[in-house]
């Protein structure tokens, strides 16, 4: 199987070497389709890109899944979202990052995402704009690219700036140490994936102007609290960013685009209508 038709792309890159993509990380297919894929493990992270399924727009976004940082929702928050973003005339790409483990160390998801903005950028795939899709834990890690490298791990190279950031129930600041809302919160496993957390809370230092945000959040989620679209919203206030914030009173964690039967089901159409608003559906 070739590298692209791996998870349906159109093209597919590695992001630290040349070499091929078998190996590089464990696909799980369920249902013997992209719809519900996880990967499992990665050794070596790649980054697919989908081309525009309608008129350019001469934009790009970089698609981050969650899968609380120990495994990555490739399918329903990733592929998915791609067909959905490539319909607006965004060329899309999905990473499949590394995980914080003790071969990787905390910092690696961060750094996979990093690079693959810089490859993005490189492939002259954004003339007009590069923004970030974040879910779940990818939604931690979208916003962790608004925010300063921590000086704590060897300093990385510089990154493209973002023009827009959508996100969707991500764990923002609630896992980090003193941050928690649940009093004696054990730590979490494996420690490099509590110490991504502890070292890199968006919410307190993002970049000054943050780009302009679009949030989405469950107000009963049972796994990430919706005090996190609170912070970041107001985090984005304070670094004199424009936010859109929207919190449905009913809908389950990871409600991605295939939640039917709730008003959470029209949060696409919603960010569609922000993303025209700002002129991001249009070619400068």
């Amino acid at each position: 199987m070739s590298s692209t038709t791996l998870l349906g792309s159109d093209s597919a890159w590695p992001l630290w070497d040349e070499q091929p993509p078998k190996g590089a990380f464990d696909l799980d297919q369920p249902d013997r389709t992209l719809d519900r894929a996880v990967v499992t493990k990665v050794t070596r992270p790649w980054l697919f890109g989908y081309k525009p399924t309608s008129p350019e727009n001469g934009r790009a976004v970089l698609i981050l899944g969650g899968g609380g940082y120990t495994q990555l929702m490739v399918g329903r928050e990733g592929i998915a979202v791609a067909r959905w973003l490539t319909g607006l005339g965004f060329a899309a790409f999905v990473l499949v990052h590394r995980f914080p483990n003790s071969e990787t160390g905390p910092q690696a998801p961060l750094d996979d995402a990093r690079q693959a903005l810089r490859r993005i950028s490189d492939s002259g795939s954004a003339p007009d704009g590069l923004g970030v899709c974040g879910l779940s834990s990818g939604g931690h890690l979208a916003t962790a690219l608004l925010a300063e490298y921590p000086e704590v791990w060897i300093p990385s190279d510089p990154i493209p700036k973002l023009t827009f950031v959508i996100i969707g129930y991500g764990p923002i600041s609630t896992n980090a140490a003193g941050r928690t809302i649940i009093a004696d919160k054990a730590p979490l496993e494996p420690p490099e994936k509590q110490a991504l957390y502890d070292i890199v809370v968006p919410d307190e230092n993002l970049v000054h102007p943050a780009p302009p945000m679009f949030i989405a959040y469950s107000a009963n989620d049972p796994i990430v609290p919706v005090v996190n679209a609170y912070r970041l919203a107001e985090g984005v206030r304070k670094s004199g960013g424009s936010v859109e914030l929207h919190v449905f009173a009913d809908a389950p964690h990871g409600f991605a685009l295939d939640t039917v039967g709730l008003p959470v089901s029209k949060w696409p159409s919603l960010c569609e209508a922000w993303l025209e608003q700002h002129g991001f559906l249009r070619r400068n």
